[in-house]
């Protein structure tokens, strides 16, 4: 029999042992001692010899068994031993150590078969002629089992008196979700119609979305999952921020628990793997991850010359993870236990897993040769078998009592996180043409005989006539709501909380600061030069004083917190950890000392963005998921955020996360020193991509007050019951209609300057909007032009002002555009209505409206790509110039590299200049004298930088 990779393992460690002089045993893993004394050399010798003998007269499988018996022993006496990467290719427990299940496995069976049957017909129906929206069969077909259980026994409904477990549903398996809410009534047939058609079945909400997206179907999803990868680690991160809540006292969620859903090949994708660290180190035993181990990806095999199952188990053993393997059902169990010399065992150790999928698109015949006519040993094993026995030797995740042992074993875990690895048929039951083959995934359409033999298989009771009359339209099944198994369901519902899927709105509206918090900022900094982002960070620091809602606000920081000078976080607030601080830091005897605790409201996730996007899904939800709002604050480098994590970004859209994104160290030239990858000159164009995210680009502290407390007020203070969903067409002051769904994004800089007192009189109105004139023309006769600055420009703008007015003699308005994205939506959203009513008055945007009796031309300047001013472009009146960063970063000094992207003060005039002499209002000669004294196109003659480099 050919070695288990285990057997060389201990070979090679036993090797190394007996090559040491000094007897010393060398320990890897599991952070064991790594010399241990032999006290005692003769009675290790005794035991050394007597392993000898027995690898010697009964060979390496009795050998094997003898060490894993011991080290089985020895935690059970709890010795410390290294751990096993992995097992056999068997089930982690055991026959005789399942739990009784405690159900009527076939009342469970009948209606688990209407499910399938009902989802399959949906899919199938979607491609009626006039429809073909598409859609997914076999997903579900192979996860209907692992699904049922859950539903039937272990997942927690919201009106749980422990509170609701978190369900994140395979995305390709939501047509089986769909049908299981027709059975419990929750979704009538017209919906089921309706998959895929969420405008065109029955008008806007009629249809159902694709997959689960809860800002589609918000009273039924949760969470969003199919944007694989995703759901792993957003599940983490809601596990960890429901110990969160119970370790500050602000919920108790220790009966809660977050169950994940994913597929084989969706575990190829970083995010599924890239967080499991935290989970086992979290010691986050309220998380079990359930992989459908069908051994197929879209396309083909996962892993066709491996084994998807060992290697999973290796990465989730190996990173801390209690592992539990689901990989043959009940009928395996006969054979296994007659498999007395471990033939069977070696064949189920050795074979890929492209062979166990071809077995399963073939039949019994095929599987008795090619399998067990491997070795004439276990050709023995099934030689009483008929073929139809060898071919309904069924895989674990397709039988039930094997499941619930799984799922019970994961709940009764403590201390850390469960992975259930349950091996499935891709296209289980839909018959031969979907049972395992390669483009199962995108099999859309039974054919006739197709229906009646996966009817004939799930024992639905439908007559081939009512199949034959549309074979477009097979019928769904329901039995009636009266039927003992649908009441069985339901009552399964009720004992375990309500319906699941679900999303709820249960909380009020937080009482919001006062005035008094904002005053740090809009009283300026005096003499003082500050950044935007201390101003930020100042501002927190008052919010997390406030009595209603100091204790809600949630700071994520992915390790940049003294780069943004929030250092002193650590000692006011705390890093949140579970174990506390179980060492000194070394900074313990300073005023900012690094403090750690299990009540620290701070979420240092270290250098990981994707972590920190999850942490800032699960606790921007919070007001749905738990009924207790809470409010993220999450600041990064404005580079890592949209550009590396917007998928994240565009998930927690579609969870309707609240709260505020920080693009911290913003612009393209504002960051010295850093360069290429670090220097931001487009995260705001990302963001207007994003419906779900209010972007705003703040040159003064006192904007960033106005901003945030607008945030809180849409997000957090207004009536869920009276609160419609968005609506594009809003007017003007109409705040409390506005959709409470939304992101914050501000852009905040490093470069410290003078933060001027909010003037009096100051438009907050065009502030919200987007625009609004800051100063205007210092006064006096000549040409008249508009400067529209965002952000840091602002300062440059400001010199430019001057300098138009007293070397040039033009005098230009100053025009604060604290979002352009702002800006744009409402341009869109004005078109949009004038092409829909074309009878009525016709609106006119905003930014068209406060420029109108502006004159002269307009010129834009930021530290952004021109993109982003070029996105109120067709709405601008008269001449329109826009100046940015296009290009990649570079390192060097600001005065440097401002001039190089052509928006310092000097580039400004000149473009002021030169957009007058467009209009003949001076001369072009003007221009061209104007930009030889500057030299504009020079970086060596911008000068030496005056400003703080900031940190970095």
């Amino acid at each position: 029999m050919a070695a288990h990779p285990e057997n060389e393992e201990w070979q090679q460690l036993s090797a190394q042992n007996d090559a040491r002089p000094d007897n010393r045993v060398h320990v890897i893993r599991d952070g064991l001692s790594t010399h241990l004394p032999d006290i005692d050399p003769d009675e290790t010798a005794e035991w050394i010899e007597s392993f000898d003998g027995v690898l010697d007269s009964a060979g390496q499988q009795r050998a094997r068994f003898l060490i894993l018996q011991l080290l089985q022993r020895a935690r059970e006496r709890r010795v410390a031993v290294p751990s096993l990467f992995s097992t056999d290719y068997v089930n982690t427990i055991p026959t005789d150590q399942e739990p009784w299940f405690p159900g009527d496995e076939e009342t469970e069976r009948r209606y688990r078969a209407w499910i399938r049957w009902n989802a399959a017909a949906m899919v199938h129906r979607a491609q009626r002629p006039g429809v073909g929206v598409g859609g997914h069969i076999s997903t579900y077909a192979s996860a209907a089992s692992l699904y049922e259980v859950g539903f039937n026994w272990f997942f927690r409904g919201k009106d749980h008196p422990g509170g609701g477990d978190h369900v994140y549903i395979q995305g390709h398996a939501s047509p089986g979700i769909y049908a299981r809410a027709f059975l419990e009534g929750r979704l009538g047939a017209e919906h089921l119609d309706g998959f895929r058609q969420e405008l065109s079945h029955a008008g806007p909400g009629g249809g159902l979305p694709s997959y689960p997206h809860p800002r589609l179907m918000p009273w039924f999803w949760e969470h969003p999952t199919v944007s694989m990868g995703l759901g792993p680690i957003n599940a983490i991160f809601q596990a960890r921020f429901d110990k969160y809540l119970h370790n500050r006292g602000l919920k108790d969620t220790s009966q809660q628990h977050t169950w994940a859903f994913l597929g084989d090949g969706e575990m190829d994708e970083p995010e599924s793997r890239g967080a499991i660290h935290v989970a086992a180190a979290e010691g986050l035993d309220n998380l079990t991850f359930v992989v459908n181990c069908n051994l197929q990806r879209l396309d083909g095999p996962v892993h066709g010359n491996g084994k998807v199952i060992q290697e999973l188990e290796s990465f989730f053993r190996g990173a801390g993870w209690n592992v539990v393997k689901v990989v043959w059902g009940r009928e395996w169990d006969r054979l296994l236990h007659a498999d007395r010399d471990g033939a069977l065992i070696n064949l189920m150790n050795t074979t890929p897993d492209g062979d166990f999928q071809t077995y399963k698109a073939n039949d019994g015949a095929y599987v008795r040769e090619h399998f067990f006519g491997r070795d004439p040993r276990t050709k023995e094993l099934v030689k009483d078998l008929s073929d139809d026995d060898v071919w309904n030797l069924k895989r674990g995740a397709h039988d039930y009592r094997k499941v619930y042992a799984a799922y019970q074993a994961a709940l009764e875990h403590e201390g850390r996180p469960t992975v259930i690895l349950a091996k499935s048929i891709k296209g289980y039951t839909l018959g031969p043409t979907f049972e395992g083959r390669n483009a199962t995934h995108q099999m859309k359409k039974l054919t006739l005989q197709d229906l009646k033999t996966f009817r004939d298989e799930v024992r639905v009771p439908i007559s081939d006539a009512e199949l034959e009359r549309d074979p477009y339209l097979p019928p769904y099944y329901h039995p009636g709501k009266e039927a003992p198994e649908i009441q069985y369901m339901l009552e399964r519902r009720r004992q375990l909380g309500g319906p699941s899927p679900e999303r709820r709105l249960r909380h009020q509206p937080l009482v919001l600061p006062g005035d008094k918090a904002y005053d740090v900022v809009k009283r300026g900094s005096g003499k003082q030069e500050i950044a935007t982002t201390m101003a930020f960070v100042r501002l927190v620091k008052e919010l997390t004083r406030d009595e209603g809602i100091g204790k809600r606000v949630v700071p994520i920081i992915p390790d940049e917190a003294r780069t943004f000078g929030m250092d002193s976080f650590f000692s006011n607030l705390k890093i949140y950890n579970p174990l506390g601080q179980l060492y000194t830091s070394v900074d313990a005897d300073q005023l900012l000392a690094y403090r750690e605790s299990e009540t620290g409201q701070l979420l240092h996730e270290g250098i990981n963005e994707a972590g920190s996007v999850a942490s800032f899904t699960a606790v921007g939800t919070s007001y749905a998921t738990h009924g207790e709002p809470m409010i993220p604050i999450y600041i990064f480098y404005s580079m890592f955020g949209f550009q590396r994590t917007g998928d994240g970004i565009w998930a927690a859209a579609d969870q309707m996360a609240r709260g505020f994104l920080l693009g911290a160290t913003a612009g393209r030239t504002t960051l010295v020193g850093e360069g290429l990858q670090h220097n931001d000159g487009h995260s705001l164009l990302l963001a207007a991509t994003n419906p779900g995210v209010v972007a705003y680009d703040p040159a003064f502290a006192f904007e960033i007050g106005h901003i945030v407390r607008d945030g809180l007020q849409r997000m957090y203070g207004q009536d869920e019951q009276e609160s419609p969903p968005a609506d594009p067409e809003r007017e003007a002051g109409t705040e409390d209609r506005r959709d409470p769904n939304v992101m914050y994004y501000l852009t905040v800089y490093n470069e410290p300057y003078r933060q001027p007192a909010e003037p009096d009189g100051v438009d907050v109105d065009g502030m919200l909007r987007g625009l609004y004139r800051y100063a205007q023309a210092p006064g006096g006769p000549g040409p008249r032009a508009q400067i529209l600055a965002s952000g840091v420009a602002m300062s440059w703008a400001q010199r430019a002002q001057e300098m138009l007015a007293s070397e040039w003699g033009v005098q230009a308005d100053l025009w604060s555009a604290t979002s352009y994205g702002e800006l744009r939506r409402d341009g869109v959203a004005c078109e949009q209505h004038n092409q829909a009513h074309p009878g009525a008055e016709p609106r006119t945007p905003y930014v068209t409206t406060a420029l109108a009796e502006a004159a002269g031309p307009v010129v834009a300047v930021s530290d952004w790509m021109r993109a982003v001013p070029d996105l109120v472009r067709p709405w601008v009146p008269g001449d329109y110039t826009t100046l940015g960063t296009d290009g990649f970063g570079l390192s060097d000094t600001r005065p440097a590299t401002r001039r190089h992207f052509g928006v310092d003060a000097e580039n400004v005039v000149v473009a002021v200049l030169a957009a007058l002499a467009r209009r003949g209002e001076v001369d072009h000669a003007t221009v061209r004298d104007a930009a030889a004294r500057y030299q504009v196109h020079d970086p060596q003659a911008a000068g030496p930088q005056e400003s703080d480099s900031g940190v970095a």
